[in-house]
């Protein structure tokens, strides 16, 4: 399902990467008390009274060679383009400026919902203070403080009031899978090379694609399958279009609504870090992968071309060790026939349910082959195990101590549950659990 999208915008050194951070729960953006500061992770997935969604920290959306104000600005577009709820963050210790007035007259005009957010209002005494903020039309300031935590809930109580009822969620059961992968590796062509039909716009410059196209198809198998390609035309005169951390943003909202992630790869250029930020959000998504090397027809290829880009491929990625490869291209179809019966498969097995019995047959036969090893004198203990979820696959395994199972038993036990069971393309999660 696609999350709704939550978007934190003001002007620098308000506070907008700590509040980000209190409502992901973890320390994700770096945070100084320097404007600009915020260089780290800006999305995540939050949740509150049960309804998760995706939160953004426009501020470590960075527009190189830009002045400072028009740098806010596209900024608060970029909230426009992609939030449901946009939270405009002001500081109650420097008091109303210009340039929060500028930020709110951009986001008047957008007919999105908007949360006021009064930061820095430490103590009691300071609310007396926020009601300059009602001058900027957006109703009643919440007053919090990203240092001591105070007035989250009543703002995040706010924010999900203006939540889609519908949350996005797809209302058919077809097999939803999307191309993601940095610009110009070829997304686009292989959406049009499989439909047949010129279906989005292809271009060689890199960031043409811009909005989310969902086409559905049937194969002459009969299976049918609903395309999510982060596809459509350039809105001209943007110029985030090609920062790395809105690319990989836009890819993420494809994930959410996925069950297979295409991760496309591009021969001609090699793998690139940004390929690896991407295809680790997918991971972490817990979608089923299908890795797609396309241009394979550039290349000028051997016998051992396909296996050394093959070796590659698993040496950079290592944690995606369980997706099928698949090397095809867009300009003469060379293996794209193949893609969506491999969907398929990835797709079952992102949905394979095991039973407990046959489940706890295999882990005892593990611990046979190879018994957990003593941990400060004290041995591993697996009792049972079961599955508890799929997309992805979820066990939980319980224990005597969990702290007593290393990470490398943890992923022996995984392989062996990969010898016996077919997961290929999806990932397993192993979940310890201490026997009560």
């Amino acid at each position: 399902m696609a999350y709704p999208v939550v978007a934190i915008v003001g002007r620098p050194n308000v506070g907008k990467s700590t509040i980000f951070n209190r409502i992901a729960g973890d320390r994700i953006s770096i945070v100084e008390d320097t404007p600009g500061v915020t260089r780290d992770r800006i999305y995540t997935r939050a949740e509150w009274l049960t309804k998760q969604f995706r939160l953004i920290d426009t501020g470590g959306i960075e527009m190189s060679d830009q002045p400072f104000m028009t740098e806010i600005i596209q900024q608060a577009e970029i909230a426009i383009d992609e939030a449901d709820v946009i939270v405009l963050m002001v500081s109650g210790r420097e008091g109303l400026t210009d340039a929060d007035e500028q930020v709110a007259k951009i986001l008047y005009r957008s007919n999105k919902p908007v949360v006021l957010a009064v930061n820095k209002v430490d103590n009691i005494e300071m609310r007396n203070d926020i009601y300059d903020f009602y001058a900027l039309g957006f109703g009643e300031p919440f007053p919090i403080s990203g240092s001591h935590g105070t007035g989250l809930g009543d703002l995040l109580d706010e924010i999900v009031k203006h939540f889609p009822t519908d949350e996005g969620v797809p209302d058919d059961d077809t097999i939803r899978f999307s191309f993601i992968g940095r610009p110009n590796v070829g997304k686009s062509s292989l959406v049009n090379a499989i439909l047949g039909e010129d279906r989005v716009i292809v271009s060689d410059i890199a960031g043409t694609t811009r909005d989310a196209i969902d086409t559905k198809f049937t194969t002459p198998e009969g299976d049918e399958f609903t395309m999510v390609d982060t596809a459509g035309i350039r809105k001209r005169g943007k110029v985030y279009e090609n920062t790395e951390k809105y690319s990989v943003m836009r890819a993420m909202r494809a994930i959410d609504d996925s069950n297979v992630v295409l991760m496309v790869l591009n021969a001609e250029e090699g793998i690139r870090d940004q390929d690896k930020h991407v295809a680790g959000y997918a991971h972490e998504a817990g979608r089923a992968i299908v890795i797609v090397v396309n241009k394979w027809d550039t290349l000028e290829k051997d016998n051992h071309t396909m296996k050394e880009f093959e070796d590659l491929i698993r040496a950079e990625f290592q944690y995606l060790s369980y997706a099928p490869i698949v090397f095809v291209s867009a300009v003469t179809k060379q293996r794209l026939n193949k893609l969506p019966e491999l969907i398929k498969q990835v797709n079952d097995n992102h949905q394979r349910r095991i039973q407990s019995s046959t489940l706890n047959d295999v882990i005892m036969d593990a611990l046979a082959l190879n018994p957990a090893p003593n941990m400060n004198g004290k041995r591993l203990r697996v009792y049972y195990a079961t599955q508890v979820a799929i997309q992805p696959p979820t066990f939980v395994v319980f224990v005597n101590e969990p702290e007593l199972m290393h990470f490398s038993y943890q992923r022996f036990l995984e392989n062996q549950i990969r010898k016996a069971f077919d997961f290929t393309g999806t990932p397993i999660h192993i979940i310890k659990r201490a026997r009560t």
